[in-house]
């Protein structure tokens, strides 16, 4: 009976031993074992290992970006490269937020580099630092220097839709040449409001079209008017401008209607954006340049309006060479090219003036069918709440609402929490995101310590589990791309 009883209380063993042994007294279980290291490569590279290949979550189309945190495996992404062949995305469309410092421009820069092999063309319109000067000029591409005494742009030259209207003619040529009137009207018109610090009244824009269009037909072929141009007309008073402000052939009425509209135009050209758009433009941009950097780094941080201003005549510039292109596409003219731009340090032209959320708004929505890729990169989502009236700041998220890739450094936890209400991160995503905006330990020794946030970015695309990356930048990338060379100690010769 003892016996019986003892053999019973024993725990019986299986018959087949666990995944890793026995466990217990006379066992012999064996420890965690670090699941090894994951690398990808092709069938043409690693021919040898092609039996032992396995499968992996991480996206693997579009600009090498870095490894994935958890997997080590290799992560891929770029908004035209998920739009067009992955199909992750809707909108070719990327928006970056992140504290300064953390590696934002340099994760831009690769992808502008990976882009650029493929056959697409970065644009840079309005590098405010400059971070991809350097990145375009290794690439062979084209840096136009915008600023005081250095270069300038004539607001009123069509540019290249104005030559490639002449050039494809007929009903499509007139089509072109009127978007041309339209893109100069609402740039002269975007001046005005920066100067005024408000909009222009309604009946003025139509008094502005009037004289652009009496310029365009007096101005002779291959020159195009200018500023000083177009307050001669408002002098004359040609019958075509004077019939859009009904002063029935009354002098007083029609010096009362132009009046405010000429003050304003004096007002530009002789305050402080006149150097720099009042004369022609020094360097028009090459639509048949690999790339193409607008520097406006010459602009003082202080000089808010014609920060403001250089980045508007940029982005108008560029999307008429966009446009221009494509037009040339359409007629046979030209071979089909795709664009990328770039619009860096988005807070400083948001908060400059009230316009220029309205035209990057009016961008987001049409970039699909104007075959261009954009990205949009800030600190914060509380640079939006800056802005002057509530439809700029609802105009403003909505850049991250429309994004059809989010992607976030080092943030804050209580900013991580507002943006996951719009883009939908969990709790661990906010967590980690949050962790790396902690600065270095007090303990550093000052030599190459980095933020434990450098180089770590989230990627997020829809309701999908966020993507967490680590980029390492190699040593040509880190020679293009120094946003601290002011900061960089002077090496001092034996004899100093």
């Amino acid at each position: 009976m003892t016996r019986s009883s003892t053999s019973a209380t024993r725990p019986v063993r299986p018959r087949t031993a666990p995944p890793r042994g026995w466990p217990g007294p006379g066992g012999g279980q064996v420890g965690h074992v670090d699941p090894p290291a994951l690398w990808r490569a092709t069938t043409v590279q690693a021919c040898g290992l092609w039996p032992f290949a396995a499968g992996s979550g991480a996206p693997m189309t579009g600009v090498p970006l870095g490894q994935h945190l958890q997997t080590g495996a290799t992560v891929c992404g770029d908004p035209i490269s998920w739009f067009t062949r992955a199909r992750y995305i809707s909108n070719p469309s990327l928006f970056m937020l992140g504290m300064p410092g953390l590696g934002k421009s340099t994760l831009v820069n690769r992808m502008l580099i990976g882009m650029s092999a493929t056959g697409v063309t970065p644009l840079v319109l309005g590098d405010l630092k400059p971070d991809y000067a350097d990145t375009v000029r290794a690439l062979g591409g084209q840096v136009i220097s915008i600023g005081r005494g250095v270069g300038g742009i004539n607001v009123l030259d069509p540019g290249a839709m104005g030559e490639a209207a002449a050039r494809i003619g007929g009903e499509r040529g007139r089509i072109l040449a009127a978007e041309a009137h339209g893109r100069v009207l609402n740039m002269v018109a975007a001046l005005i409001t920066i100067v005024r610090g408000r909009p222009m009244d309604d009946h003025e824009q139509s008094v502005l079209s009037a004289c652009l269009h009496h310029l365009t037909e007096r101005t002779r072929k291959g020159r195009a008017p200018l500023l000083p141009d177009l307050l001669k007309v408002l002098d004359e008073g040609p019958d075509r401008v004077r019939a859009v402000t009904l002063d029935r052939g009354n002098e007083a009425r029609y010096q009362e209607a132009v009046d405010p509209l000429h003050r304003s135009l004096l007002g530009v050209l002789d305050g402080p954006l006149g150097d720099t758009f009042a004369s022609e433009t020094s360097t028009r941009i090459d639509p048949a340049s690999p790339a193409v950097c607008v520097d406006i780094s010459r602009i003082g941080e202080a000089d808010t309006q014609l920060t403001a201003a250089a980045m508007l005549a940029a982005w108008s510039d560029g999307l008429g060479t966009v446009a221009a292109a494509h037009a040339l596409a359409d007629a046979g003219l030209a071979p089909q090219r795709w664009f990328f731009t770039v619009l860096d340090e988005l807070w400083r032209p948001l908060r400059a003036a009230s316009g220029i959320v309205e035209r990057i708004d009016a961008l987001t929505r049409l970039n699909r069918s104007l075959g261009l890729g954009d990205a949009k990169i800030t600190h914060t989502l509380k640079d939006a709440e800056a802005l002057g009236s509530e439809a700029d700041r609802a105009k403003a998220r909505g850049f991250v609402e429309r994004a059809g890739m989010v992607v976030c450094a080092g943030l804050p936890r209580t900013e991580m929490r507002e943006l996951g209400e719009i883009v939908g991160l969990s709790e661990r995503e906010i967590e980690l995101v949050s962790s790396w905006s902690s600065p270095p330990g007090w303990a550093s020794t000052g030599g190459n310590e980095e933020p434990p946030g450098r180089g770590r970015f989230l990627i997020k695309v829809g309701g999908r589990p966020g993507i967490p990356i680590k980029v390492s930048i190699t040593d040509t990338e880190r020679e293009l791309h120094n946003t601290n060379t002011r900061w960089n100690r002077p090496t001092l010769s034996k004899g100093a």
